[in-house]
């Protein structure tokens, strides 16, 4: 439910705007899809962190830069986006920017490297950072009282607002600026898993206020199960991902793993590892 913040000057736009272009932005993916040749997939609810938007999908993909830059400019063009923008292509489970271009305005110059250098299938997410400076703010002329020309139209035609109620106003202001900023501080490293978090920089578990090491190999593969939760991964690509197709593995090697995993995961009782039989594992989160 919208709270009175919805009837001050620029709320309901400024609401609008982002809604606009997290429409976009979902069009983007769901045509990279299409390129990809996938027309069942999902492209995941949009993201929006302090200064850039995140597209994510269900599924894996394969992309050519150059179409890929390509259908971004033009839902950006269609859709009426900020013209300066940086996109950068994540790699799911390591987080390594895989592929990047710029657009920049006034002159739409272009920076999209490796444009013919197709990349592998794999789980990608997109990072849409605006960079230009928005529309310019109208000049505040004073009238000959001294008093700016829309200060002296609003207050015309509903009076002088009460000093209680600016006060209201710029403290409401005041503090949603501050849980925004704290929000923006957010450490990123941090991925929630039921009750418990994991922190993917440090390796480690924290449930409960303790803290659980994981190995730099166990961490690698709760990331990759983390990153198709609810969803089974099969054997072959948990083995190829993690430990690679050079052999260095033994038979049980995985299931081994993951019952080290679960041990460490035990406490929480909203995180499980189940076995499908014949196939993988799946990441269960009951959210």
């Amino acid at each position: 439910m919208c709270s009175w913040l919805c009837t001050l000057p620029g709320y309901a736009q400024n609401s609008f705007e982002e809604e606009h272009t997290a429409v976009a932005l979902r069009m983007i993916g769901h045509r990279i899809l299409l390129n990809s040749n996938d027309s069942v997939s999902r492209v995941l609810p949009i993201k929006k962190s302090f200064d850039h938007y995140r597209i994510e999908f269900e599924t894996e993909f394969e992309f050519v830069p150059e179409e890929l830059v390509a259908t971004v400019n033009e839902v950006a063009q269609e859709a009426g986006l900020n013209k300066s923008y940086i996109v950068e292509v994540e790699e799911c489970v390591t987080g390594d920017v895989v592929y990047s271009f710029e657009m920049s305005e006034p002159d739409q110059t272009e920076m999209a490297p490796c444009l013919s250098r197709a990349l592998p299938k794999s789980c990608y997410s997109l990072v849409f950072k605006f960079t230009g400076l928005g529309e310019p703010i109208a000049a505040n002329h004073n009238d000959h009282n001294g008093v700016s020309a829309e200060t002296r139209s609003s207050t015309g035609q509903f009076g002088y607002i009460p000093i209680g109620l600016l006060v209201l106003i710029t403290s409401a202001l005041l503090y949603f600026l501050f849980k925004s900023r704290q929000k923006s501080k957010a450490n990123p490293n941090l991925i929630r898993l039921g009750e418990s978090q994991f922190d993917k920089r440090n390796t480690r578990l924290l449930i409960d206020q303790k803290s659980i090491e994981l190995s730099s190999k166990e961490g690698d593969l709760l990331l990759l199960l983390y990153y198709a939760a609810n969803k089974t991964v099969e054997r072959e690509r948990i083995l190829n991902t993690i430990w690679g197709d050079n052999g260095d593995y033994v038979g049980r090697t995985l299931d081994v793993f993951i019952s080290k995993l679960r041990k460490k995961l035990e406490a929480d009782s909203k995180v499980k590892i189940v076995n499908i039989r014949g196939i993988g594992y799946k990441l269960v989160l009951d959210v």
